[in-house]
């Protein structure tokens, strides 16, 4: 018998009929949690589970339902990283137990649903869009965030650290990059709306150039918007102040733009301008324009431990995981290198032939 199925036994219909949204929320009522840990799985279930699923039935759910529900949270624009999804499928697959466990369900259709590795890296090519669809995703999103789209095209930022860019970023000819809006900026008791980069320290940040096209979208957002102040306390309690340029402009506006909120508005401008797939659902995700940047500076010979410095990759290998069958065929270099080292020909050797050579002919004709 599979692990897990002892105590299934006969199921009663009715109680399988519970929608999943009332079950998971007796489930979180009950779990003993830390409070970090009980907002991470509150915000988990009331911004994806139960948008998705939350009115199917228990008994009604299926394996291939969850299977598509983390295929569309990791590549839907939620901006949740691969082994964020995987951890948030373990409480889910909890839920789901317990409803075994108490005799709704016979199977439980999302134990074991995860990202595999081979889906979490290896960015496909048709999700890198070309520079016309780069500029028909600019011209339709909301007019305050067509800035985020060439910050992300043009300086590889993540959807987070555009949303927080304000006038320190700007440098002479780069951007410095130090602060992403924090995944809990939605919230009403979000202590804090930006936070460190990933994978970083509060004083640490990179530093990416920037094109021309780019500071003419930072002035031309400049022209129509003002940078709006926000104070706000960082991890070590120091006050800090943001001329920032994504901040709601008046009072009771509504918080900082969320990677959520920012993946609507994206979603929106790909139907908007007909960039959709076979089933009528936006092309694209925020996530695309990140490997437009990374494809377009590898594609022309950028190195490519610069481009994942660039990225803020924790190391140069997740980018060679993601990108490295992007980059431009290495064969014919390869043979060319190694024909030099091993067998070095004289520029003039396939014109005419040496001395040497010629007396070797003749000895072997002779």
């Amino acid at each position: 018998m599979e692990k897990g199925t002892k105590s299934r036994g006969c199921v009663d219909p009715v109680r399988g009929a519970m929608s999943l949204s009332v079950w998971a929320g007796e489930w979180l009522e009950r779990r003993v949690v830390g409070e970090a840990t009980r907002r991470n799985y509150e915000g988990f279930v009331h911004n994806h589970l139960v948008p998705r699923l939350g009115c199917r039935s228990l008994a009604g759910l299926t394996r291939r339902d969850f299977e598509k529900f983390i295929k569309d949270i990791y590549r839907g624009g939620a901006g949740l990283a691969a082994s964020t999804v995987n951890d948030r499928m373990v409480m889910v697959a909890a839920i789901m137990e317990a409803a075994v466990v108490d005799k709704r369900i016979t199977e439980n259709p999302a134990r074991g649903i995860r990202i595999s590795r081979r889906d979490a890296l290896a960015v496909d090519e048709d999700e890198v869009p070309t520079s016309a669809e780069v500029d028909l995703i600019a011209a339709h999103i909301a007019p305050r965030f067509r800035l985020t789209v060439y910050l992300q095209s043009g300086t590889g930022q993540r959807p987070s650290e555009a949303l927080a860019f304000s006038t320190e970023c700007r440098r002479p000819g780069y951007v410095r990059i130090r602060w992403q809006v924090s995944a809990k900026v939605h919230r009403k008791d979000c202590q804090t709306p930006f936070v460190p980069l990933k994978h970083r320290l509060e004083k640490e940040c990179r530093d990416v150039p920037t094109t021309l096209f780019v500071e003419q979208e930072i002035d031309a957002h400049l022209q129509k918007w003002k940078p709006v102040p926000v104070v706000f306390v960082g991890q070590k309690g120091k006050r800090i102040r943001l001329e920032t340029f994504f901040a709601p402009r008046q009072p009771g506006a509504g918080v900082m733009p969320s990677i959520a909120s920012y993946g609507y508005q994206f979603k929106k401008a790909c139907l908007s301008a007909g960039l959709v797939d076979l089933d009528g659902n936006a092309k694209y995700t925020p996530r695309s324009l990140r490997h437009f940047f990374a494809s377009i500076a590898l594609a022309n010979g950028m190195p490519i431990h610069e481009v994942s410095r660039w990225l803020g990759h924790r190391s140069v290998k997740t980018t060679v995981d993601i990108y490295g069958h992007l980059l431009p065929s290495a064969w014919d270099r390869c043979r060319d290198v190694l024909q030099r080292a091993m067998r070095p020909v004289s520029p003039d050797a396939t014109s005419q032939p040496t001395e040497e050579a010629r007396s070797s002919s003749s000895a072997r004709a002779a």
